[in-house]
């Protein structure tokens, strides 16, 4: 059986191994919504932040070129 185009496939980074605190993002949705679903790990029936596809695109790439460190 395959997911409906609207039902959030929920992943974890592979980095995740720190006990569960982390986040899960769906990003099956960037494309047919633009938005990518964002939700806490440890309450997954909880609340989701939907973040502009746009914008989780910047997130990513400033987390890839290391655009957060700190002063």
């Amino acid at each position: 059986m395959t997911a409906s185009p609207d039902t959030p496939i929920w992943c974890t980074s592979s980095y995740s191994s720190n006990g569960g605190d982390c986040v899960e993002v769906a990003t099956n949705l960037a494309i047919p919504h633009g938005t990518v679903p964002v939700r806490d790990s440890k309450n997954p029936t909880g609340p989701a932040l939907a973040v502009t596809a746009t914008a989780f695109a910047a997130f990513v790439d400033g987390v890839k070129t290391h655009g957060f460190r700190g002063a």
